[in-house]
Order: C-alpha cells, then sequence, then structure tokens
C-alpha cells in the first residue's frame, strides 16, 4: 500500500504520546538511584538494583511487537497497546514513590518498566507503519521532540515543587521526599492524558488483505509459534539492523554510565554532601535533575534540526557527529565544579540523545521486511537491554575494584562510549541513502547521454 505524506499536525498527533512515556523514563532516569541511596542502598549496589529495567525491555518488547504485528481491531493494530501500557504504568507511578524499603522500590522498577515497554515498543512501529519512507526521519525527529520535552519536565519536577512552588516536607531517614513523591503522582496523569490524545487522534491502516492477514494470524497462534517465530526473526536479522547492533550496545552502555550514577555524583562531588541525610544531598540530586532537564530541552530543540542536517550530510555522518558530542559532554564532567558549569556538559549529551531516539530508527526502517516491523522493533531493543544487563550485572564490580567507587569515573567512562559508537556508525549500511545515490547517479548518467 502506498501511504500518502503526512501533514506536521499530523505527525504531531501521532508523536503526542510519547511526551507521557517520557515522563514516566524521565522520572525514573532522574530519580531511581536517589531512591535507592534513600532506603539505604551503596554505590556497588546500585546496578545490580536497576537490573529489572533492562530484563523487562529484553522479555517484553519482542513479545509486543510481535503480538501487535498480529493485531487487528476496533482500535486497530498498535493503539490497544499504548493505551493497556499507560493505564498499567501511571498505577505503577503512583504506587513507586510509596516504597519503604529497597525490595519494594526494586520490584516496582520491575512492574513500571515493563508496563512502560508495553507502551513504548508498539510507538517506534507506529511511525513506520504510517509514514513513507522519505517522512521517517522527520516523524522519529518529531519522537525525539516530544520525547525532549517530557524529560524536561519530569526531570525537572522535584527541583520546581522545592524553589518554585515551595513545597517543603519533613523527610526521615529512610524515606523517599515529599517533592519527589508529588513528581511521581503528576507524572502518572501526564502519562495517561498524552497517549490518551494519540489513541484518539491518530488512525491507522488496515492490513492490504484483511482475510489473508486473519487466516496467517490464526495459523500462527499460540505462544510456542510466536516464540519461533521471535527466533526465526532473530536469526534472519537484516545486515544493517546487525550494524546497528553495536552502535546500540556502545552507545547505551554510554547512557546507562551516566542514568547510573550522575545524579549521585552531582550530589556528593560537586555539592559535597557526606551522606544522604544531609540537606545538600537532596539539593544536588534535585540539580542532578535539572541537568537532565537541559539534555533532555537541547533534545527538544535540536530534534528541529536532524532532519535537514540529515537530508544535507546523511544520516550516519550526523549521528557520528551527535554521538561525538555527547562523548565530550561527558568527558567534561570530570573538569567540572561549578553545578552551573554542568549545564554546558549537557548539551552535548542532549545532542547525542536526540540522534540516538531517531537516527537508529529511521535508518533500521527501511531494511526491514514488510509485516515484522513491530517484532523487529522489538528485536531491536535487545541492543539496548543487552548492554544495560551487563552494566547492572558487573559495573558493580567494576565500582568497587576498578573505579573506587568514583561516580564521577563512571561517567566519564560513560564518555568513552559514545565516542566509539561514533566510530562504529561509520560502518553502518543506510540502504535508503545508498538508493539515493544510486538514483542520483543513474539520473547523472541519463543527463550526461542527452
Amino acid at each position: 500500500m502506498e501511504k500518502p505524506p503526512r501533514t506536521f499536525w499530523q505527525i504531531w498527533n501521532m508523536s503526542f504520546g510519547f511526551l507521557g512515556i517520557q515522563f514516566g523514563w524521565g522520572l525514573q532516569m532522574a530519580n531511581m538511584s536517589a531512591i535507592y541511596e534513600y532506603l539505604g542502598a551503596r554505590a556497588d549496589q546500585i546496578p545490580i538494583l536497576w537490573l529489572a529495567a533492562p530484563l523487562t525491555g529484553l522479555i517484553v518488547q519482542p513479545i509486543i511487537g510481535h503480538a501487535s504485528d498480529r493485531t487487528w481491531g476496533r482500535l486497530g493494530r498498535r493503539r490497544p497497546y499504548f493505551l493497556a501500557g499507560a493505564i498499567l504504568s501511571s498505577m505503577a507511578l503512583i504506587l513507586m514513590p510509596r516504597s519503604s524499603a529497597l525490595w519494594m522500590a526494586a520490584g516496582l522498577l520491575w512492574v513500571l518498566d515493563a508496563c512502560i515497554n508495553i507502551s513504548m515498543e508498539p510507538f517506534r512501529a507506529f511511525v513506520a507503519d504510517l509514514l513513507p519512507e522519505s517522512q521517517r526521519t522527520r516523524g522519529f525527529a518529531m519522537q525525539s521532540l516530544f520525547i525532549g520535552l517530557g524529560a524536561v519536565i519530569a526531570s525537572a519536577l522535584p527541583y520546581l515543587l522545592t524553589n518554585v512552588f515551595h513545597i517543603v516536607g519533613t523527610r526521615a531517614a529512610g524515606t523517599i521526599p515529599l517533592t519527589v513523591r508529588l513528581s511521581f503522582y503528576i507524572g502518572a496523569a501526564a502519562f495517561l492524558s498524552a497517549v490518551l490524545w494519540t489513541v484518539f487522534t491518530t488512525k491507522e491502516y488496515p492490513p492490504d488483505n484483511l482475510a489473508e492477514f486473519q487466516k496467517e494470524k490464526h495459523e500462527h497462534r499460540g505462544a510456542r509459534a510466536g516464540v519461533r517465530e521471535i527466533l526465526a526473526s532473530v536469526r534472519q536479522m537484516p545486515r544493517t539492523m546487525r550494524q546497528l547492533a553495536w552502535v546500540q550496545i556502545c552507545t547505551w552502555l554510554a547512557l546507562f554510565c551516566m542514568w547510573l550514577y550522575f545524579p549521585v555524583a552531582v550530589a556528593r562531588n560537586v555539592f559535597g554532601a557526606a551522606d544522604t541525610n544531609s540537606p545538600l544531598y537532596s539539593a544536588g540530586v534535585e540539580w542532578a535533575g535539572i541537568c537532565f532537564g537541559m539534555y533532555s530541552l537541547v533534545c527538544f530543540g535540536f530534534s528541529f534540526l536532524l532532519p535537514m542536517l540529515a537530508r544535507q550530510y546523511g544520516r550516519k555522518a550526523t549521528h557520528s557527529f551527535c554521538l561525538i558530542c555527547g562523548g565530550l559532554g561527558l568527558l567534561s564532567v570530570a573538569m567540572i565544579h561549578n553545578k552551573y558549569l554542568l549545564l554546558f556538559s549537557m548539551v552535548g549529551v542532549g545532542v547525542a540523545w536526540a540522534s540516538t531516539l531517531s537516527m537508529p530508527y529511521s535508518i533500521l526502517a527501511g531494511s526491514l521486511p514488510v509485516g515484522k516491523t513491530g517484532v523487529y522493533m522489538g528485536i531491536f531493543n535487545f541492543f539496548i537491554v543487552i548492554p544495560e544487563i551487563t552494566a547492572s550485572l558487573g559495573f558493580g564490580w567494576v565500582m568497587e575494584h576498578l573505579l573506587n567507587n568514583n561516580r564521577i569515573a563512571a561517567v566519564v567512562t560513560g564518555g568513552f562510549f559514545f565516542i566509539l559508537a561514533a566510530m562504529l556508525t561509520q560502518r553502518v549500511e543506510d540502504l535508503y541513502d545508498i538508493r539515493q545515490q544510486s538514483g542520483s547517479l543513474a539520473g547523472s548518467a541519463v543527463a550526461a547521454k542527452l
């Protein structure tokens, strides 16, 4: 089926749900390490406590992707999963800040991640389903825009509630601050509202041959058939996807190093907090939220430029440049002792984040077989969660035995991974760029003959 071009506002509506999804991720990334330390975790324990997040994605995303490929009903193919995930995620966001023990917080993170993944994975396939190839970079860039905007608000919420709205609550040792709890409650409402907007404003295309679709669905029903199909898809991954895998692994190792340790590094190394009960610790974590808000704000603004840069220089060159900016941003943290200068470091991270959320998916979408967009987008998530699992299982040992629990050193390590990812990007075959170049060469040859 030839897909008609979409207007700016149609692309806006189909991507708006990511604003809510990123509210959930943003609150989690900016606050979970601090929540763990509030509840008594040591620095070397934090990676293993984050293990729930990548494990959940590894299991949930390919299953949801495969299921959504095989779904068609009143709400379409992907929208039933958006809606179910949003309802469940909102409930988990309400429960998370009420955790009273480490095991409870870790368990709720597992639940929250599973629910967010149910909403998020089909959104990637949603854009590829609805947009012609020439508009996919714009579509994924629009998702980056909303991810940036949602993360700005979510990351800054505790700071804003304390310093703008002057909400102050007493906090006993081993409990979570009132501003963090309120931020999660606001995030629950934002998540559900944004996803509902996309569900009710954007319609999906039915399968080209509904009778054939239903027949194939019937023939491949059942958990065993689904697992076989997912495993077969893994074995048959397109070449471009295999090349992008290494880029994703290094990129997400970099991001995971930052998310795990940047908030607590700011609190202890920049603000000088001696322990989690110090007022400086809470102030440092809140300022780290502002820094995360800064990189998300840059992501929001830079997303407008990405389609233009990709057209001018190609998607690979654009992505490599952006990843190098992120690497330099994280490396610079080692030399900064002024909290305001940290905002400049986050500019580079924001550029890398905007590209990470759009360019790999835009490159990938053009290489996927018809009818398998959902399952392959889910499998592509393996190359996000595998490095996260590796970091969760192994980085605690690295922190204790190699980095002496130096949280700043962990953040700087992420900078080196960003730069390695930029180098690996140059090995990727972007089929859309290759087709464009072939068309240009063919056109030149015809013109020369004339």
